[in-house]
């Protein structure tokens, strides 16, 4: 960290392919695009290199630098706020939750998560996804333990209501199709 902090790239380089992975499933979970999230953890690398000198504590490296990848992806957000139309299969990071979800599952479960804003979408991420506690996800963010809260809780109750409302839409059947 040290030497990462003096300009050293080969220390920097280290630092990034022990968090680049966690910072690759963070953005992609936050965007749900694979090119906006290598775009988001490109642009937060850069401002953490540029700015590593000025990290205080350094044992909060991880943090800081989720912080910054955060504040990338909503920047990211911003920026592409158009509907995408194109369909991407997802990686299931386990193979057991495959298993236990249908596609039809998956596929509410994902436009459920595609209608939130994006800081909702980080805190869900950062809860569920990464495992973690609601301080350290008030931490990772920046934001009041409050806010965190707030966030989880409107997030859960969008997706619940997205939820009950493509469960009460009617599907056509194939008649009605052809």
């Amino acid at each position: 960290m040290d030497r990462a902090r003096q300009g050293d790239e080969e220390a920097f380089g280290a630092l990034v392919r022990e968090v680049g992975d966690r910072c690759i499933f963070i953005a992609h979970r936050i965007l749900r695009d694979a090119d906006l999230a290598q775009d988001a953890v490109q642009v937060a690398l850069v401002q953490a290199w540029r700015e590593l000198p000025t990290l205080r504590d350094l044992d909060r490296f991880e943090a800081w630098l989720h912080r910054i990848l955060v504040n990338a992806c909503y920047a990211e957000a911003r920026r592409s706020r158009r509907f995408a139309g194109n369909v991407t299969e997802l990686e299931v990071d386990e193979p057991a939750l495959r298993a236990v979800l249908s596609v039809h599952d998956r596929d509410q479960l994902d436009r459920g998560f595609r209608r939130l804003p994006a800081d909702q979408r980080a805190v869900l991420v950062f809860h569920y996804g990464l495992g973690l506690t609601m301080p350290e996800v008030a931490d990772h963010l920046g934001i009041p333990l409050g806010t965190a809260k707030s966030r989880l809780s409107y997030a859960t109750g969008a997706i619940r209501a997205a939820l009950e409302a493509d469960a009460r839409t009617p599907i056509l059947d194939r008649e009605q199709l052809a």
